[in-house]
């Protein structure tokens, strides 16, 4: 035999106990659980990697599992559009390829539909892990008649897409949109900034309904698993106290900051003679504090610092 030649001896590693595994090897076991998964209808998580078109023009969305290329159609991605006068968007396609873009990266929950052992190509579907997902978490009940996911619980959720005041989570196969506002009790300007595609964060169900698989609505929060604690900061706040802050965000002439002592603020009017902007940091003067919103408010006396 030839010293090139490969045979079924295991390799010798500098640990003469161990056995190293190829690249080979680890994709014929990963292919043997896919199979599995197959078989058993067990649901895999892999990453939106990708969106492509076939040549037929329909539009994919690629998963990766592990290394192995999984394709999801779009009709089995669990995308909901509301078509209506009221709504109407544009092409259907263009508004799916949107929000396919806007979730790149996060996590996929699904079940493979079909294999070719002969090319390793996976097809899989979205939604029937969702809908199964929905009917463990949601309708089943334990021996106390309690379902997983229930009003008041803290459960985890993925981040599935981000925009400026608003996040898309997945709860257990429902996705569900949470705003700025609940998000945190600390002014947020931009929820990207704390927040990203991919991520898990703890949010509590603020109410739920399960009528069936396809017909369950999810509110959730996230500020109050993360607790207020403007409320204690409050205490260091004082009238007529001079703070540094940064510029959270403007709306309609009314400017949000956020105190370097972690209180939440809002100028009624700014002695700078430049327009101040989010980001900035200023100089700010307590004149009044409402205790019951827990907001101090006051002037912006100058900008330190300009964000530009």
């Amino acid at each position: 035999m030839m010293p090139n030649e490969t045979t079924n001896t295991p390799i010798l590693t500098l640990d003469s106990d161990a056995k190293l595994e190829t690249a080979q090897s680890i994709s014929d076991l990963t292919w043997h659980e896919i199979q599995n998964a197959y078989r058993t209808r067990r649901i895999l998580t892999g990453m939106l990697g990708g969106i492509e078109k076939t040549e037929n023009g329909s539009l994919i969305a690629v998963v990766y599992y592990k290394d192995f290329r999984t394709v999801i159609p779009v009709t089995e991605m669990m995308i909901h559009l509301m078509q209506d006068e009221a709504h109407d968007y544009g092409e259907l396609a263009l508004r799916q390829n949107k929000i396919l873009n806007n979730m790149l990266g996060c996590e996929i929950d699904f079940l493979i539909k079909g294999l070719d052992p002969k090319t390793r190509s996976i097809v899989a579907s979205r939604k029937e892990a969702m809908l199964k997902k929905r009917q463990i978490f949601y309708l089943d009940k334990d021996a106390s008649g309690m379902p997983k996911v229930y009003e008041d619980r803290i459960v985890q959720a993925r981040v599935i897409a981000v925009a400026e005041k608003v996040i898309r989570a997945e709860i257990f196969g429902v996705e569900t949109s949470i705003l700025a506002r609940d998000l945190s009790f600390d002014w947020m300007g931009d929820a990207r900034e704390r927040f990203q595609v991919g991520n898990h964060i703890l949010v509590r169900i603020l109410d739920v309904r399960a009528d069936s698989p396809e017909q369950v609505i999810v509110h959730a929060d996230v500020k109050s698993v993360e607790g207020n604690t403007s409320k204690e900061n409050m205490k260091k706040c004082k009238i007529q106290g001079k703070y540094a802050g940064t510029v959270e965000d403007i709306h309609k002439g009314t400017v949000f900051v956020r105190l370097s002592i972690g209180v939440n603020a809002i100028a009624h009017s700014c002695y700078d003679s430049r327009t101040v902007g989010k980001k900035d940091q200023v100089s700010f003067v307590v004149t009044h504090i409402d205790e019951e919103r827990n907001v101090a408010l006051g002037i912006i006396t100058r900008i330190i610092k300009q964000t530009i």
